[in-house]
C-alpha cells in the first residue's frame, strides 16, 4: 500500500465520525477502504484463527456507496479480493466513515453504531442424515469474534505484544516495562517512530519483529525501520524500511527531513559507541518537542570488543560518557561557565536547553526533548561557600 494512501487514511480518520463522513464525500474511497481492511486483518492475526477456512463478506458503505470485499480467513492466513463472496459464512457490514474512525480515529469514539455481524446459516447437507455442520458454524463463530475484537481498541500490553511478535525487547532484554512507562502517553497519538536496526542480518524477509510490535501498539502511527541491509521483505501497511548506515550523519539528516518530524527514535542498531553518538547528533534535531529518543544496549560501552572501555566508565568516546554529559547539561543553569572544566562538554554543547529529562535504566536510556529553561537556584544563595559556614553567620 503506497505511503500516501496510508497517510491520507490516518489524516482523514482523525476526528469525529461525522467529520470523517464529510471528508469522504468527495474522494475515491476504494483505496482507503482497502487500506483499512488490511489493518483490520493485521490486528485480527493476533487472535486465534479458525481451524478451517471461513469466507467473510465485508461491506463498507455510506453516502449511497457500498464497497464489497470477499475475505477468506483460515489457519494459513487471510486472503482478500474486491467483490462478492459466493457462499459466505459471515457477513460484516459497517458505515465506512465509522469503520475508519474506529480503526484510526482518536480514542473515545463510538465505533459500533452501524456495525452488523451475522453468521449465515448453512443449508443442511444431504449426506450424513442431514446433520448440521457444527465445525463450519464454530469456525464462522471464531472468525466473527476475530473481526469484532480487531475492529475495537486493543489494550494488550507491550509484554504480550513482544511475545506475540517475537521481539527481543522482552525476555532477551527486559525493556518492555520501561517502554510501557514512557510510551503510554503516546499510544493513541499519530506518532512517527523510527527504529534503527530491523534484525535478521542479510535476509530481506527476516527481522521486523519490533516494528510489528510498534505498529500494533501505536494503532494510529507510522513505523519506519532503518537497517544496513535491505529489509523490504518485512514491509507492510504502516511499516516502511530504509537501507542505510546509521553512522552516516548526512544520510540520517536527509532521511529524517523526508519522513519527519519524528516523535520517537529507538536506537537498536550496531551498539557501537561512535555509531550511537553519530546517530543521536543527526537525528535528535528532527525529534519533535515533546518527543523521545531511546538508546538500547548501553552495556557495550563497557565492552572493549565493541569500542567500549572496561576500566574507565567515563572514558571519552563511549556512548555512556556522552549520555552522562547530557545529564550535566540538564543543570546548565546552575553550572559555572569558564575554563575550569565545569562548562558543559563540547560534545553535547547546544543541547542544554533542548533536553528536559534523561531516564537511565539497566542498559537503556530515554531522553525527553523539551525546552529546559527552569530557573536556577536563587542568586542570593552562595555557590562557593560551605553551607555550614554560611548558616553560622545568619542572625539568630
Amino acid at each position: 500500500m503506497p505511503d500516501d494512501v496510508i497517510e491520507r487514511v490516518l489524516a482523514l480518520a482523525d476526528g469525529p465520525v461525522e467529520q470523517v463522513r464529510h471528508r469522504l464525500s468527495d474522494v475515491d474511497a476504494a483505496p482507503l477502504a482497502r487500506c483499512a481492511l488490511d489493518e483490520l486483518l493485521f490486528r485480527a492475526a493476533l487472535i486465534d484463527a479458525p481451524e478451517r477456512p471461513v469466507t467473510v463478506q465485508i461491506d463498507l458503505g455510506g453516502g449511497g456507496r457500498c464497497l464489497g470485499f470477499a475475505v477468506t480467513m483460515g489457519p494459513e492466513g487471510d486472503e482478500v479480493r474486491s467483490g462478492r463472496a459466493d457462499d459466505p459464512d459471515v457477513h460484516f457490514r459497517q458505515d465506512l466513515a465509522e469503520f475508519l474512525a474506529g480503526l484510526f480515529g482518536p480514542p473515545g469514539l463510538r465505533a459500533d453504531a452501524t456495525r452488523e455481524v451475522s453468521l449465515v446459516e448453512a443449508p443442511l447437507p444431504e449426506a450424513a442424515g442431514g446433520r448440521p455442520d457444527h465445525g463450519r458454524h464454530e469456525a464462522a463463530r471464531r472468525a466473527a469474534h476475530r473481526l469484532l475484537k480487531a475492529s475495537s481498541p486493543d489494550e494488550r500490553d507491550l509484554d504480550s505484544l513482544a511475545v506475540r511478535f517475537g521481539s527481543d525487547k522482552w525476555c532477551s532484554h527486559w525493556y518492555t516495562p520501561r517502554y510501557r512507562r514512557h510510551f503510554a502517553e503516546y499510544r493513541e497519538q499519530r506518532v512517527r517512530l523510527l527504529e534503527i536496526g530491523v534484525g535478521g542480518f542479510h535476509d530481506p524477509h527476516s527481522g521486523g519483529e519490533s516494528l510489528r510490535m510498534w505498529k500494533h501498539y501505536f494503532r494510529r502511527g507510522l513505523v519506519y525501520g532503518l537497517d544496513l541491509y535491505d529489509k523490504s521483505g518485512v514491509e507492510q501497511p504502516r511499516i516502511r524500511t530504509v537501507r542505510g548506515d546509521q553512522s552516516d550523519g548526512a544520510f540520517l539528516d536527509s532521511l529524517a527531513a523526508g519522513i519527519g518530524p519524528l516523535d520517537i527514535v529507538v536506537d537498536d542498531g550496531s551498539h557501537l559507541s561512535e555509531h550511537v553518538i553519530a546517530s543521536f547528533r543527526a537525528l535528535f534535531p528532527h525529534v519533535r518537542p515533546g518527543g523521545l529518543y531511546v538508546v538500547e544496549d548501553l552495556q557495550t560501552s563497557y565492552w572493549t570488543g565493541w569500542n567500549g572501555d572496561n576500566t574507565d566508565p567515563g572514558a571519552p568516546g563511549t556512548a555512556i560518557r556522552y549520555l552522562k554529559d547530557l545529564v550535566d547539561g540538564l543543570h546548565h543553569q546552575d553550572r559555572p561557565d569558564g575554563p575550569d572544566g565545569k562548562a558543559p562538554a563540547a560534545e553535547t554543547a547546544g543541547l542544554e536547553r533542548q533536553i528536559a529529562a534523561v531516564h537511565f535504566y539497566h542498559n537503556i536510556v530515554f531522553i525527553e526533548k523539551s525546552v529546559n529553561a527552569d530557573q536556577p537556584a536563587p542568586s542570593w544563595l552562595p555557590r562557593e561557600t560551605d553551607p555550614r559556614e554560611w548558616t553560622r553567620s545568619l542572625p539568630a
